[in-house]
């Protein structure tokens, strides 16, 4: 019987491949996870490891971990390198080809520097935990070496920080580095002073949070000024070398740079040699199938899908997890795709932290913000990790970072290249 199983194969092991996975557990398929990691990560979260407010180990679960009790689901760590549509295979780095019935590709995003390749070095993104802990390590070597310069001026540049792009991600980051340079980590450092920190978020258009409702933009950026952010819109980056940042005519001089201004899909996509969107994202059909296929599907940030009013939908969570559910409960259904009803995403709210008892959120129509927003944020978060460990770690972490506002990860481990 085993023989004549189909193959589903599932690439990535984000939140919409570990959904799709689920929903096929126990079931007549052989399912295969291929991942480059062997981990599954939350990546909402990546920003609190960045600024010691969690341990790598509080985000991440071994996929194994995940699916170790289901005897048709296989994980696999390799990197997926060619797919032949006519064959039904697929080539992978190591050399090993497989066969599928179903493919599902959910390889998520990377960040896109516009052309400008050599910005990663300066300025990386937050998509692994490697990017973490090496913005981790800038942040707490920074303020090492700044205690060692008796030279206000000459130390100000280890005390600056510029994270690029104001969507969640920069919003959250910035709010949280601000809040290490200017309390947490400033009792450590006897010789510093909270007012010699200089925080930055930069971003090309003109608000914060854009495509939130205005009414929180506007509660977002005068949260992050009263934190001490110094926010600067309309202001696109046009170079990042190794000492600082330039923004059109002004140049600002620190190691210390995040770059979280735009995201392009996996290169995977242009694989399948179907049509793509400027960011490189497949265009799926309303079954999230690619044109002319009836059996590989595209999900998550890889995907550009619409919603009912003809918007493409967000590369968040919910929209990945949504996605994912949907293919692997219409695959086990056995329901022809035409007589399939259409991926509905349905919308349950967006929001962001912006820092200790701030944040804005957008749920069914209801706004709310400050220490309610915050609540909600944490209870969200807390509830989408997988685990009851890493929930009650999280948990812990968080109850003991508001009681002292002590963050608990504070090594340095020779990872980052500045040391």
């Amino acid at each position: 019987m085993g023989t004549s199983r189909k193959t589903v194969i599932i690439v990535g092991g984000g939140f919409g491949g570990i959904a799709a996975a689920k929903s096929l557990k126990n079931t007549q398929y052989n399912v295969i996870l291929i991942d480059k990691k062997n981990h599954h990560l939350f990546q909402p979260l990546l920003y609190q490891v960045a600024t010691a407010a969690l341990s790598p180990g509080d985000i991440a679960m071994p996929i194994r971990g995940i699916f170790g009790n289901y005897d048709n689901i296989r994980t696999v760590m390799d990197k997926v390198v060619e797919i032949n549509k006519e064959t039904q295979t697929i080539q992978l780095e190591t050399g090993d080809s497989l066969n599928f019935d179903f493919l599902i590709l959910a390889p998520g995003a990377q960040y896109n520097y516009f052309g400008n390749k050599d910005w990663a070095d300066h300025a990386p993104g937050l998509k692994t935990l490697d990017n973490a802990l090496e913005i981790r390590e800038k942040i707490l070597i920074s303020l090492e070496k700044a205690d060692q310069i008796s030279d206000k001026a000459k130390r100000k540049p280890y005390l600056r920080y510029v994270v690029v792009g104001a969507g969640p991600t920069g919003v959250e980051t910035a709010g949280a580095i601000a809040e290490i340079a200017k309390r947490n980590m400033m009792r450590d450092f006897k010789s510093l002073s909270p007012a010699e920190t200089e925080v930055y978020l930069v971003e090309a258009a003109d608000g914060v949070l854009n495509g939130y409702p205005e009414n929180l933009s506007k509660r977002a950026q005068k949260d992050l000024e009263k934190m001490g952010v110094n926010v600067l819109l309309n202001s696109p980056v046009t170079d990042i070398r190794e000492d600082g940042i330039e923004i059109e005519e002004r140049f600002i001089e620190t190691p210390n740079m995040v770059w979280a201004a735009g995201v392009k899909a996996s290169p995977l996509i242009e694989a399948l040699d179907c049509d793509i969107d400027k960011m490189g994202r497949a265009i799926v059909n309303e079954h999230l199938t690619i044109p002319g296929s009836n059996n590989i599907f595209v999900i998550g940030d890889a995907a550009h899908s619409k919603d009912e009013d003809g918007n493409p939908l967000p590369g968040l969570a919910p929209v990945a997890l949504q996605m994912g559910r949907y293919v692997g409960d219409l695959i086990k259904k056995e329901i022809p795709i035409k007589d399939s009803k259409a991926f509905h995403y349905v919308d349950k709210g967006t929001m962001a932290t912006i820092g200790r008892a701030k944040a804005v959120a957008e749920v069914r129509g209801f706004t709310f913000s400050g220490l309610i927003a915050w609540l909600l944020w944490c209870f969200i978060h807390i509830f989408f990790l997988i685990g009851f460990r890493n929930r009650f770690r999280v948990f812990a972490e968080w109850s003991w970072y508001y009681i002292t506002f002590k963050r608990g990860v504070r090594l340095i481990t020779g990872r980052s290249s500045n040391e």
